[in-house]
């Protein structure tokens, strides 16, 4: 089994059968067909199940695409690092929804300037998720909120925000035993505010009668905008919600009312594009 051989299996399973495989890989069906059955062999398992022209993953092959995807990633970093130092390629950025509509836009920016043979490839998700894509080799790094283990990733601040509650703007002040809101709008489970507004409700010995789980932050401003419940979010969100005046902000006691966003990377595998990002973080907060 050889880099060669992960190669053609990857692009088998991305495109669904060996004929789909063969036009990007410029090799003819018949070379692509023996590769795979050489590499079957050679492992001594079915790596697809074949139905027809189409090809599944077996079990066996879901486990080779795993380490097939992590050494041929490993095998790219060493490429970049032996040939060049600066910057390029393809850089697989995560962030969370909140991050990535307000905190990246310039950061990006700023990054695509300084070093324009980059191609940044991002994606959104929650913390748990990007993390899980890191070490699954699909991500190159993703900004996080904490707490993040140490023993995994290698990690650097990025931004520290205020968390607040936004309501109608015909609310009552939300306070500790009073105004709890009956109705909590938020993402869908593993978001940090999410968890965060459950845990402000429980620590006040309350639950909301309902939530409503929605998958954008305008959506999410909108109903609360509507009176339909309550949500927990970064107050540098609100900076791009055209209805801001119709809200009410509740802002939360101290302690409770901070969270810091990271960028982590798998540790020991940074490479020339996560140190440039890096180093731009750092001097922002030095500045």
């Amino acid at each position: 089994m050889d880099l060669s051989d992960l190669h053609i299996f990857t692009a088998v399973v991305r495109e669904g059968s060996v004929t789909g495989a063969a036009r990007p890989l410029n090799r003819v069906q018949s070379n692509v067909t023996t590769r795979i059955r050489q590499l079957e062999a050679d492992l001594g398992v079915a790596l697809f199940i074949r139905e027809g022209k189409r090809l599944h993953l077996a079990p066996a092959g879901q486990v080779l695409l795993d380490y097939a995807d992590r050494l041929l990633t490993l095998s790219d970093e060493a490429r970049e690092a032996v040939h060049s130092p600066e910057p390029r390629g393809a850089f697989r950025l995560g962030a969370m929804e909140s991050t990535a509509a307000v905190r990246l836009p310039e950061v990006l920016s700023q990054y695509h300037r300084r070093y324009p043979e980059v191609a940044i490839e991002l994606r959104t998700g929650n913390p748990q998720t990007l993390a899980g894509a890191i070490l699954a080799g699909e991500l190159d790094a993703a900004f996080v909120t904490e707490p993040v283990p140490g023993e995994l990733f290698d990690k650097t601040p990025a931004f520290d925000e205020e968390l607040v509650i936004v309501a109608s703007a015909d609310h009552p002040p939300i306070g500790r035993r009073t105004g709890l809101p009956r109705s909590m709008i938020a993402f869908e489970p593993g978001c940090p505010h999410r968890k965060r507004l459950e845990d402000w409700y429980a620590r006040r010995g309350a639950m909301p009668e309902r939530t409503i789980e929605l998958a954008s932050y305008h959506a999410l401003l909108g109903c609360a905008v509507a009176g339909m419940g309550a949500a927990l979010l970064p107050m540098s969100v609100l900076t791009t919600f055209p209805e801001r005046k119709r809200l009410s902000i509740h802002r939360l006691p101290r302690g409770e009312n901070r969270l810091m966003t990271v960028l982590i990377w798998r540790k020991r595998a940074d490479s020339p594009k996560i140190q440039a990002l890096n180093q731009m973080l750092l001097a922002s907060h030095a500045g």
